[in-house]
């Protein structure tokens, strides 16, 4: 998995922003100012993403490579291994990861983001 990959389909999401707010190795995607997704840029061979539980739960019973969250809470994030995972499968994740802060977001900000061309 590349990591120009990851990040061109984080940044294709609507009003994604990108920083490294621990320290100059943790690329972070924020979603409103939330994060939902982290990735190394030393070792890009996992990422972590946000998932509802009983999704994670799936993913987890199903795949090895999809793990509790590294360094997350472990309810609701999920640290996923690259190495045999198609990236169809992967982009779904990212979605859902997407999907979920966005949902979380205040009404008022979400209406702003979408309001965003």
């Amino acid at each position: 998995m590349h990591l120009e990959w990851i990040r061109d389909t984080c940044l294709g999401f609507p009003n994604v922003t990108e920083d490294f707010p621990f320290d100059n190795t943790v690329l972070v995607f924020r979603i409103g100012g939330k994060i939902f997704a982290l990735i190394s840029i030393i070792e890009p061979n996992s990422i972590n993403l946000k998932a509802d539980p009983e999704r994670s739960g799936q993913w987890r019973a199903e795949f090895h490579q999809v793990q509790p969250g590294f360094h997350m809470n472990k309810k609701h994030w999920n640290t996923v291994y690259f190495e045999g995972l198609p990236e169809v499968l992967i982009k779904e994740m990212m979605e859902h990861s997407y999907q979920m802060v966005f949902e979380q977001l205040p009404l008022k900000l979400r209406k702003i983001i979408r309001a965003i061309p």
